[in-house]
């Protein structure tokens, strides 16, 4: 920083292709301040370094930064990020950003606001070079949750490290074929519903022979190529960028990607981009970036077709098996851990077809439970009669999209306690799973969806316990995907639109005592929303005579044992 001369410098989770749920190893916020969260960043002063994190990651920020050296900044429900972020920077300052690290659009509403000086390389990234050198065995990851984390690279990996899948993972070859893009696979028609020509093709006859469209989102590329990579924990998507043309397509990929920034430069093309997705570095090397409007990619991709809907039926039906599975493993089993609960799900995902984990899960005990998002699974954590316990996990089948879902159990009898606040989340659950029966209208939309779950927890009596974090998110090839959201964001006033598919899944928390989250994940068809899960929900855990008529008869389509 002193030698940039910048007093201020942002320090991103993402790595270059801007992804969400980043690897550990390429998570520069992650090695500066010891928090494992999927999202959040941190602003580097002289003095301190502040640490941005929503509701999900309020009691996790606390438990894994040292405060003597690190701020956490705890948003609130409806603030936006950037806006806080601006608060701790003075106006006359020069705030540090990496091109390659940052988004185009993100880089614009900062400039408007503060001076920024671009830069190129994160030092941070040096570390990487002793990653990629280490032996090809299970690599521990430097946090709590390692130990988990390498035991599914040995279930899914052969034990062969992080990057590297196992050549005898069994997979249905009449459902896949392999074309030598390195690790990544193409799949077959019948899961896809479209050829990626046929994708493609939708694209570029809106194209003049003077115009081209660059894709650097990984989800993107990965769907409009029909290509997955199942060979990193926790994604199913490539690593690559492209460029397609009215007449031409090219697919950057693997070592080819270092090509791309001289071939970017020497376009003489209108290039069509999006603003939210390209990092700063890309568009300064296009000669003549031209923003879209609309990214017609996106709102294809959120909507599932029939192969893709018929996959992901198949998929969440695998994954209600492995759920059940494990809820019978809790029950019948004693002097167990939280790690060996998420051991066991990775075992149990496998034996039902699974290629891999769509994200770490969740297994939280008690008081672990509060924490939205919390990811140690600990050894130490041993399950005793009358514990709760909150499994949020999901999985990847052939198809690569990603499964969703949250249940809460109970190992012996629940308190008092536990059934009410339950209820109270089944049955916020239950009237936004019915909102389009509640609310008859043309469209909807995950804003409206999420403020009537808001408005009920507020005229409940929730014993303290609070609701902090968005009511959904999309699904797709990544388990988080825009569009839809069901949120108090301004991007979940889009429309929700046949084919859409998405989580519901209301919550209460209470740092000390306990939280329960119940997730379904749902797909929109015809005005209604159906779920594709069907795992039941917790009949001992049910207050019934907390419920309504109506809620009672909307709970019998779902099975309560």
């Amino acid at each position: 920083m002193n030698e940039e001369k910048i007093r201020f410098l942002l320090v991103n989770s993402t790595n270059e292709f801007l992804v969400e749920y980043n690897t550990l190893e390429e998570n520069s916020r992650y090695k500066l301040t010891n928090f494992s969260g999927s999202t959040g960043e941190a602003l580097v002063t002289q003095d301190n370094i502040f640490l941005f994190v929503d509701g999900r990651y309020h009691i996790q920020a606390d438990l894994e930064v040292d405060h003597e050296k690190i701020t956490a900044v705890k948003l609130q429900t409806g603030s936006r990020y950037l806006d806080e972020l601006l608060k701790y920077i003075p106006e006359n300052e020069i705030l540090g950003i990496f091109s390659k690290k940052n988004s185009q659009k993100k880089y614009e509403f900062l400039k408007s606001h503060r001076q920024i000086k671009l830069l190129e390389n994160d030092p941070l990234d040096k570390e990487l070079l002793t990653f990629r050198c280490l032996p090809p065995h299970p690599t521990p990851l430097p946090t709590g949750e390692g130990a988990v984390v390498n035991e599914l690279c040995e279930l899914y990996n052969g034990g062969r490290g992080l990057n590297i899948i196992n050549e005898k993972l069994t997979m249905p070859l009449d459902k896949i074929s392999n074309k030598n893009f390195s690790q990544n696979i193409v799949l077959n028609k019948d899961l896809t519903g479209l050829t990626s020509e046929e994708k493609i093709s939708k694209i570029s006859q809106n194209l003049s022979d003077n115009e081209g469209i660059y894709i650097t989102d990984l989800d993107e590329v990965s769907y409009l190529f029909n290509m997955r990579n199942f060979s990193q924990v926790f994604s199913a998507k490539i690593r690559g960028k492209c460029l397609i043309f009215k007449n031409n397509t090219i697919l950057f990929v693997e070592e080819k990607l270092n090509h791309l920034p001289e071939f970017l430069k020497s376009l003489d093309k209108e290039i069509f981009i999006d603003k939210s997705t390209i990092t700063a570095f890309d568009y300064s090397l296009l000669k003549f970036p031209k923003e879209i409007v609309s990214n017609p990619i996106k709102i294809m991709k959120s909507q599932k077709n029939s192969s893709e809907l018929k996959h992901l039926k198949d998929a969440f039906e695998r994954t209600d098996r492995a759920v059940r599975a494990i809820r019978d493993f809790i029950e019948q089993n004693d002097n167990i851990s939280e790690f060996d609960i998420a051991v066991q799900l990775a075992k149990e995902y496998k034996n039902n077809g699974a290629v891999g984990l769509s994200f770490n899960s969740i297994v939280a005990r008690n008081e672990n439970s509060a924490l939205a998002h919390y990811s140690k699974s600990s050894k130490n954590e041993i399950i005793k009669d009358g514990d709760l316990v909150l499994i949020d996990c999901g999985g990847y089948f052939e198809g690569g999209l990603a499964t969703d879902i949250t249940r809460v159990f109970v190992k012996g009898e629940p308190s008092a306690l536990h059934k009410k606040i339950y209820t109270l989340v089944l049955k916020a659950f239950l009237n936004a799973y019915n909102y389009t029966s509640i609310h008859p209208q043309k469209t909807i939309t995950g804003y409206e969806i999420d403020n009537s779950v808001h408005d009920f927890f507020n005229n409940q009596d929730t014993e303290g316990f609070v609701f902090n974090h968005g009511l959904g998110h999309g699904i797709g090839i990544n388990v988080h995907e825009y569009p839809p959201n069901l949120s108090q964001n301004e991007i979940a006033k889009t429309p929700i639109i046949d084919g859409m598919c998405f989580s519901i899944e209301p919550g209460l928390y209470k740092e000390g005592f306990f939280g329960v989250r119940l997730e379904n994940s749902c797909y929109f068809l015809e005005n209604k929303i159906h779920s594709f899960v069907k795992m039941n929900f917790e009949k001992k855990l049910i207050n019934f005579e907390m419920l309504t008529a109506q809620e009672s008869q909307w709970l019998n389509e779902f099975e309560v044992k």
